[in-house]
């Protein structure tokens, strides 16, 4: 008899829930599937898979459709600026492989700062997570934040830019989107969305990969100044700047590379307070170099040929200046002009058109 009271108390208390759960009567709301966001791989080009281990993506911020697309718009939007007169793309043109052609950006008040915008493809594949020319930021979550705030960039207070995108018609629901219902904008969910978009900004269709691929054969020319970048006699670039086998085209590290005696803009040692840094700036990669004018952190050089000039006879020596530069007290490398025009023949090889026209990336 026990037993028999105890299988029907069992069933009344299932029925029980379930009539909690589905009778409008019970007092209790129908429950609601929750929006999820799709989840978006990466589209990866055969040459940095090939050569590549897998980006690594962080674990709070997983790529998805929902997302991606919220960043996009967002870097396309002036509505992060403090006058709503200016966005992301405005220093990182897609016609410049997300950099921008001028030496120095113009900020919303008319000011500029004393370096120029890094161009933004293959950021995924950064490992060691500092960005920026000086490595100041630690995250490209964190760099996303920076410049929407810098008083001689877009120069917005981030309570006000997180008030307009709140009042928006169409932002809430975008967000709900791409981080769950009910989410409350925050500087940080802009952050991650615009990091989202940006890891999806992926260069890998050059000539030189299709060489690699075999899928044609460069010119006489563009094999000699590979092999001048190769060679530690003549050119001596891919220590800093990676070969075949890093299709990054950068080691992602910071070094003095002979461009100044004394320095005005101490690049990574104004972060790292240690005087053996002064000087040094992050590497960045060679490909795109047909879009990306001008060069170096300080855009002090307008062409390719100043570049190669150098290092080839321009080399000044630091107390930090890089063990790399080897012939600094040569004043550089001391090219031919043959092996100069090879060598920007081979440099150029690396630009990627597809990167610039991509619909996935550009407004």
């Amino acid at each position: 008899m026990k037993k028999y009271w105890v299988h029907t108390l069992l069933i009344l208390g299932l029925l029980g829930v379930s009539c909690s759960k589905d009778d409008p009567t019970s007092g209790s709301e129908p429950a609601v599937d929750k929006y999820v966001p799709t989840p978006l791989a990466l589209k990866i080009p055969t040459i940095l898979e090939q050569k590549l281990i897998s980006p690594v993506i962080p674990f709070g911020n997983p790529q998805t459709v929902e997302g991606v697309a919220l960043g996009k718009k967002l870097f396309y939007d002036n509505i992060l600026s403090g006058d709503n007169s200016m966005a992301c793309a405005n220093c990182h043109a897609p016609s410049n492989a997300f950099t921008d052609s001028a030496q120095f950006s113009i900020g919303i008040d008319g000011n500029a700062g004393n370096r120029n915008s890094m161009p933004l493809f293959n950021l995924a594949w950064n490992f060691d997570e500092r960005f920026a020319w000086d490595g100041s930021q630690l995250s490209l979550e964190r760099q996303a934040l920076e410049p929407v705030q810098n008083p001689i960039e877009m120069h917005a207070d981030w309570g006000d830019v997180v008030q307009k995108l709140t009042a928006s018609s169409t932002y809430p629901e975008l967000f709900n989107k791409a981080f769950g219902d009910d989410t409350v904008i925050t500087k940080e969910f802009v952050a991650r969305a615009l990091a989202q978009f940006e890891r999806t900004l992926i260069s890998g269709n050059s000539r030189f990969d299709k060489h690699l691929l075999g899928e044609l054969t460069l010119t006489p020319e563009e094999l000699n100044g590979f092999n001048v970048f190769m060679d530690e006699e003549r050119g001596d670039c891919f220590h800093c700047h990676g070969d075949n086998n890093n299709p990054l085209w950068t080691d992602n590290i910071f070094h003095n590379n002979g461009l100044d005696e004394t320095f005005t803009d101490l690049g990574l040692g104004a972060v790292s307070g240690d005087p053996i840094d002064n000087g040094k700036f992050k590497s960045p990669s060679i490909r795109n170099l047909a879009y990306t004018a001008p060069y170096m952190h300080d855009g002090r050089f307008n062409t390719l040929e100043e570049v190669i000039n150098h290092y080839s006879e321009g080399l000044k020596r630091s107390p930090t200046i890089d063990p790399l530069m080897k012939k600094v007290d040569e004043g550089g490398v001391g090219l031919t002009d043959k092996d100069k025009a090879d060598l920007k023949a081979f440099l150029l090889s690396l630009s990627d058109p597809s990167f610039l026209t991509n619909p996935d990336f550009i407004n």
